[in-house]
């Protein structure tokens, strides 16, 4: 039987020209958001590389499948 990608996977989470892989952050869209700053939040948004040597196995294998 053919192994499918996780398309959940495949949507969050993109590989780089140079391997890396990227993912981006909802910022801080949970709780306990009325005691943070607007700057705060902003940092927290935005594009970040995974750098879990772990992680990135787990990624690319449920990406690659």
């Amino acid at each position: 039987m053919k192994a499918k990608t996780h398309k959940a996977t495949a949507k969050r989470f993109k590989k780089t020209a140079s391997g890396q892989i990227r993912h981006y952050s909802q910022g801080d869209n949970s709780h306990l958001k009325a005691n943070k700053d607007r700057g705060q939040k902003a940092r927290k948004k935005g594009s970040h590389v995974l750098t879990n040597k772990g992680d990135i196995k787990k990624i690319v294998k449920l990406m690659n499948k």
